[in-house]
């Protein structure tokens, strides 16, 4: 499917999804963010598919929502339409995973886009931020509570309440990103990992995502249960029978995602 605001390319089983607003910097208004959506469904329905990777061009991730269309809005125009909740509530079903490749500002909607991932790959230039106060609102998209629960409250207030950005440094440090690389290597690098995790077991990906979501948002004694019954769990696919035959075989696994 052909979309606007969108360039969608599939190769290698990774689904390559780059937001296509350069004369906005890539703003998440309402069509993107409906074509984003569509787009991500489709690649995780799509059985060619085992990993996406979302990027935006060298410039800017996404430099946030798109001021100009919320601008007039209503509080009622914004709780009826439920302002951003469907794609981002559809972006966070998505049980393949997916990587962000972050390169300049990820402002905004664009910071939380970014944490709908499952992990973030920034090249050294990208900058992170949530600026919402200075427009007199806050966050919209999960950015009071993703970024809380990855840097922890004292940096997310701070972000939040004074509207600084976060160099790709401080965001490794903070454990907003898993790794900084060059800005020219950021595809490379971040092609690199989801080649990998397309060589994986898909099942046992998606039980990975799972498990590892669930320390995420839950205690640590539901998430250990939950660990241990995907744990088990797998001992009744054809891939944990391969992926352990393999290595006391001492070759590569040939899954079958069965």
């Amino acid at each position: 499917m052909a979309y606007e605001t969108l360039i969608v390319d599939i190769k290698d089983h990774v689904a390559l999804i780059r937001l296509n607003r350069p004369d906005a910097m890539n703003a998440l208004n309402t069509k993107l963010l409906a074509e984003l959506s569509d787009a991500m469904r489709a690649a995780d329905a799509n059985e060619k598919v085992r990993c996406m990777v979302l990027t935006g061009s060298d410039k800017a991730f996404a430099a946030g929502a798109d001021v100009k269309e919320m601008a007039d809005k209503s509080f009622v125009a914004a709780y009826q339409q439920d302002l951003f909740g469907p794609p981002c509530d559809a972006i966070a079903a998505l049980r393949k995973p997916v990587i962000a490749a972050v390169a300049g500002y990820a402002l905004g909607g664009g910071c939380e886009l970014a944490m709908m991932c499952d992990f973030i790959i920034a090249a050294d230039n990208a900058k992170f931020g949530q600026p919402e106060i200075n427009l007199g609102i806050v966050a919209g998209m999960g950015g009071t509570q993703r970024l809380t629960r990855l840097v922890g409250m004292s940096k997310a207030m701070d972000m939040h309440l004074t509207g600084r950005f976060m160099d790709a440094e401080e965001a490794e440090r903070a454990g907003l990103v898993s790794r900084v690389v060059p800005a020219k290597k950021l595809m490379d690098e971040t092609m690199s990992a989801a080649g990998k995790i397309s060589e994986k077991s898909q099942i046992t990906a998606k039980a990975v995502k799972e498990s590892v979501n669930r320390a995420y948002e839950g205690s640590l004694r539901e998430g250990l249960l939950f660990e241990r019954r995907m744990f088990q769990m797998m001992f009744a696919s054809e891939d944990r029978t391969e992926g352990m035959q393999a290595f006391l075989e001492k070759r590569t696994a040939q899954f079958r995602d069965q």
